[in-house]
């Protein structure tokens, strides 16, 4: 039944599937107060309280969009979901790391559209994304067949899933992943996110590690009216260097800085600060955080 609404859902025009993504957005908002709370929580704890009052609604709307946005990502041709990438930033950084000659490790939060920002690239050349089971194992079918197609190839999170990260990137090809999903119990670290304790993925930041790779971080802007989308590419504002907690700390502030870019499409609703069974406890002080851009003179 699931794989039969998406395959419905994925029939609709995208604007119309993003339209019906905002109401599903306020419904699930109205109906669920541990939600509201902790998307009014995580907005007030990252942007203080004036913005996040002014950003909350939007906020429910755009995250119901990426929500229904999903089966007409996975199910639609990779040809109709490349043209609706209308505006590329910062794609010279990609043509410099393929020039020097190593792997490129793509970032993304879920901030706006990730599904199809691998989903491009692979129309380019290769490209593996970690991903986690989803929650309703009836999907997992439609998800695996809508992210390993063509050029793109999916690694699960396990031993064997990091060790075809490894190889991918020591091959020069691409790894893409979501860093700002909670990690289990012993695959993390509590590391600051928007100034409280965030258990924290240190996988990407051991991938940044591998010889010859270049970082750059992206993510895909929504725009109005199903105008499509604004695939935004960068490298990071301050080098990633250090150990690898060090690194990790230093991807969440970059993380940070493109959530700014357009709070409203980052998914606040996403429990974010949850404690991972068997992970320690959090610190009560956070360590000292470095800027996020380099100093100006």
């Amino acid at each position: 039944m699931a794989s039969l609404i998406f395959s419905l859902l994925a029939r609709l025009p995208l604007g119309l599937l993003q339209a019906c993504g905002v109401v599903a957005g306020w419904l699930t908002y109205a109906l669920s107060p541990t939600y509201r709370r902790r998307l009014r929580s995580n907005l007030e704890q990252a942007l203080g309280p004036d913005q996040a009052a002014r950003l909350w609604k939007q906020a429910v709307g755009e995250i119901g969009k990426q929500a229904l946005e999903l089966p007409w990502m996975l199910l639609r041709p990779q040809s109709d979901l490349v043209a609706r990438v209308v505006r590329v930033s910062g794609w010279e950084h990609v043509e410099a790391a393929e020039a020097a000659g190593g792997g490129i490790l793509f970032i993304t939060p879920h901030l706006g559209c990730f599904e199809i920002t691998a989903q491009f690239f692979s129309t380019h050349k290769p490209i593996t994304v970690l991903y986690r089971a989803p929650k309703k194992a009836v999907l997992q079918p439609v998800i695996n067949a809508g992210r390993s197609r063509g050029n793109m190839h999916i690694a699960p999170a396990d031993v064997g899933g990091v060790r075809r990260l490894i190889k991918a990137l020591r091959a020069r090809e691409a790894v893409g992943m979501l860093p700002d999903q909670v990690p289990g119990s012993g695959e993390g670290a509590w590391l600051p996110f928007f100034g409280r304790p965030a258990y924290t993925m240190t996988l990407a930041a051991r991938l940044s590690e591998v010889a010859g790779v270049t970082t750059i971080f992206a993510w895909a802007e929504r725009l109005p009216g199903g105008a499509g989308f604004h695939l935004h590419l960068r490298p990071a504002l301050v080098p990633l260097e250090g150990d690898t907690e060090a690194r990790a700390a230093a991807i969440n502030r970059e993380m940070e800085a493109q959530i700014r870019e357009n709070p409203a499409q980052y998914l606040w609703g996403y429990n974010r600060y949850k404690r991972p069974s068997g992970a320690p406890a959090a610190p009560a002080n956070l360590p000292p955080q470095a800027p996020t851009r380099p100093d100006t003179p």
